[in-house]
């Protein structure tokens, strides 16, 4: 019941800052709890940041701690990932994900997938 759309990626010098989005549409946007995931060239897609179906919790993996932010504007059916002091290691397709009712962590049942936008930061 919810379609997915990101945005906002792009090619960015290591140290640079992005902010992606994931637009929602669907009128019971606010009962999912939102979780961005990224995708490196033949590796498995993983947990960056989650946040509950309330807008109150939020969860990051460690290498990405106190350099991303997770935030959601349910006026706008849209959830951000503000990307600061970007490394070459951040480089991957970024993926946004829903999870009904949800906490927003790794161990979520996401699904939804929208397309993917791709993040590539130079050394």
């Amino acid at each position: 019941q919810v379609q997915l759309v990101e945005s906002g990626g792009g090619l960015v010098q290591a140290g640079g800052s992005l902010r992606l989005s994931c637009a929602a549409s669907g009128r019971t946007f606010s009962n999912y709890a939102m979780g961005w995931f990224r995708q490196a060239p033949g590796k498995e897609r993983k947990f960056v940041a989650g946040i509950s179906y309330t807008g109150r919790s939020t969860s990051y993996v460690s290498s990405v701690k106190d350099r991303f932010t997770i935030s959601r504007d349910n006026d706008k059916n849209t959830v951000y990932l503000r990307m600061n002091s970007l490394k070459p290691e951040d480089t991957a397709v970024y993926y946004c994900g829903a999870e009904a009712y949800g906490l927003g962590t790794p161990s979520g049942n996401f699904g939804s997938w929208g397309q993917g936008t791709q993040v590539t930061v130079s050394s």
